[in-house]
């Protein structure tokens, strides 16, 4: 498959690849201060998307589910934090 890029793009795309949790891990915290900011349906949609994130991260189900019934975004900017150490 990346026999069809040139050298470079190969090079970009491993790094991507390389660098996947650490870009999902800024996404989650992006959507934190988004959820922070939202109300109403815009609001659902950015737990759905942090959801999302989490399960990407391979966060535990039991967490994910936790965190969702609880829509608490100061326990999710913990949750990135832990993640961002870790």
């Amino acid at each position: 498959m990346l026999d069809d890029f040139s050298k470079h793009q190969q090079g970009i795309i491993k790094r991507y690849y390389r660098n996947l949790d650490k870009i999902q891990v800024q996404r989650l915290a992006e959507l934190v201060t988004d959820i922070y900011l939202a109300e109403g349906k815009k609001l659902e949609k950015l737990w759905l998307s942090a959801g999302e994130s989490m399960k990407k991260l391979e966060v535990p189900q039991n967490q994910i589910d936790n965190l969702m019934a609880k829509r608490d975004p100061a326990l999710l900017a913990s949750l990135v934090k832990q993640l961002m150490a870790g």
